[in-house]
């Protein structure tokens, strides 16, 4: 099985009702899984006081914060250096990411300055089809001219919700993929999304992984799953299962 198959993490927002850290942590062994993205829900970014005690819940739980995120860079430099130093501290050498398209163009020599500086990228999260970061189209743009420390954290059910296809963009973007929030959709007549269990919506997973395997993927693969907020496990377990059989 692929490393990134192995190192299989959750993303920390499926368990957003649940606010310990402690707790979370318990949850994520539950799923036999060892790494965690945090987003905000789980730590608050602005104060740095806090970063520690977050970070050894985890460690002391034997799971790795392989990111954080998704979180919004602007041109406020101790902003975003707040961010990189908990990614620093975590062990991190990625950073879910969000650009506001009025900002963005002032906000790349804050970001390349703080790449270099930490060593870690940053991964725009595509958001769906509402977001400006949502189509192929635009992150072509985008990649064209920001330095490589500029990358992609494909979310596959937003992607489906752009109708984009993440088979096409695992290729398509494979040398900028830095992570992939792994997650699926099934829509309502009214294009209304719903979470459901990976493999069983739209989106090709056996697929996607033999894309992920044949590109020499080496980015953090992410599990999400938004429903059943209470109580997540028993449908993340699922996840976890299937797409440890389609990895075969």
């Amino acid at each position: 099985m692929a490393d990134y198959v192995k190192n299989l993490a959750v993303q920390s927002y499926c368990f957003r009702d649940f606010k310990d850290n402690a707790k979370v942590a318990q949850l994520v062994q539950e799923l036999g899984l060892s790494g965690i993205e945090v987003c905000g829900v789980h730590c608050d970014f602005n104060k740095p006081e806090t970063f520690g005690g977050v970070i050894d819940t985890y460690r002391k739980a034997g799971i790795r914060i392989v990111s954080i995120g998704v979180e919004g860079f602007g041109p406020d430099e101790a902003h975003a250096r707040r961010r990189f130093e908990f990614a620093r501290q975590a062990g991190c050498k990625v950073i879910s990411a969000n650009f506001s398209p009025f900002t963005f163009q002032a906000t790349l020599p804050v970001v390349y300055k703080l790449a270099e500086e930490f060593g870690i990228h940053l991964a725009i999260h595509n958001h769906g089809g509402y977001h400006w970061l949502g189509s192929g189209e635009i992150l072509d743009w985008v990649f064209a001219f920001t330095r490589p420390c500029i990358g992609l954290n494909m979310d596959c059910a937003w992607a489906l919700d752009a109708r984009q296809d993440p088979l096409q963009w695992a290729d398509r973007f494979a040398q900028r993929l830095y992570a992939c929030h792994l997650k699926d959709f099934v829509f309502d007549r009214a294009r209304r999304s719903q979470d459901v269990v990976i493999g069983q919506g739209n989106l090709k997973l056996g697929e996607l992984l033999a894309k992920f395997k044949a590109n020499g993927f080496k980015g953090e693969l992410i599990l999400e799953y938004e429903g059943d907020s209470s109580n997540p496990v028993p449908a993340l377990k699922e996840c976890v299962e299937a797409v440890r059989q389609a990895a075969k």
